[in-house]
């Protein structure tokens, strides 16, 4: 299996959604690549002007051949405020108070998935695939998972297949766009890292999370289509359900007496973290 890059757009939105397209064009120009659209369907809880052009629009999306993805459900952070200096980090500073399923129980992300993924289903639209805004899934979270048909989940640094309980190794190149440092230091990074492990076959997977927020800045805009030419040269642009069925479809054919473990990826995936 040909090592893969995967592009997402985050906080899709009708509010946010002139800046995604700026994003989607941006990332077509370079090449035609399908993208992970990560959909919060109640953004903020603000009222929708337009819904119906909104949805016009994702559903064009997938008739390009583009993934959505579940990402939370209003993406707010309304669980009791933090007390320890880490918490108080990831869910003030790293997050701006948007970690929604950071710090909550089970049951009320279950609730929260549930009325998610009904949010798709009244519109007919699969989804394969949750991702908790900033990549904050707490304990409660995670076991919640295990109550839906979802095939995978995404931490910072890991992909994780629900249905086979495995996690993959599967770092996520960002920016951090709120400042100018941050945004010269992110290009930085990014740039060091896929030199890296652009052609790494022990990293099966490379991820570019976009944020709306990304578009505003034409630098940054040029830095990723740049990084996006890099990576495209050892690496096949996929959804992430497209990488996890095939990477499950490997797991399944490495199993079978009769076919050899593929190099790099399969040979891996046996020293790779259990749930």
């Amino acid at each position: 299996m040909p090592a893969a890059l995967c592009v997402s757009i985050h906080d899709v939105a009708p509010q946010t959604w002139p800046l995604c397209m700026r994003l989607i064009e941006a990332v077509r120009a370079v090449a035609p690549i399908p993208l992970t659209l990560l959909v919060v369907p109640h953004y903020h809880r603000l009222a929708v002007a337009d819904p119906a052009f909104y949805e016009r629009q994702l559903r064009a999306r997938l008739a390009a051949g583009d993934e959505l993805a579940l990402h939370g459900l209003c993406h707010l952070d309304e669980a009791a405020p933090p007390r320890r200096w880490r918490e108080r980090f990831l869910r003030r500073v790293w997050t701006t108070g948007e970690g929604e399923f950071a710090a909550i129980s089970t049951d009320e992300a279950r609730w929260r998935i549930s009325q998610g993924l009904d949010w798709f289903s009244q519109r007919g639209w699969p989804v394969a695939g949750f991702v908790a805004p900033a990549w904050l899934l707490g304990p409660g979270a995670m076991e919640a998972l295990a109550a839906f048909p979802l095939h995978y989940t995404t931490t910072l640094n890991g992909f994780h297949l629900l249905q086979q309980r495995r996690v993959l190794r599967a770092p996520s190149l960002f920016y951090s766009a709120r400042n100018p440092a941050g945004r010269w230091l992110s290009q930085q990074a990014n740039s060091v890292y896929a030199r890296r492990h652009g052609n790494d076959a022990q990293v099966p997977l490379l991820r570019l999370g976009l944020h709306p927020a990304d578009a505003r800045f034409p630098a940054l805009v040029r830095h990723c289509q740049d990084l996006i030419r890099q990576l495209l040269r050892h690496r096949i642009g996929m959804t992430k359900a497209a990488f996890a069925a095939r990477y499950t479809a490997a797991v399944v054919k490495d199993r079978s007496p009769d076919d050899a473990a593929p190099a790099g990826i399969m040979t891996r995936q046996r020293d790779l973290a259990r749930w």
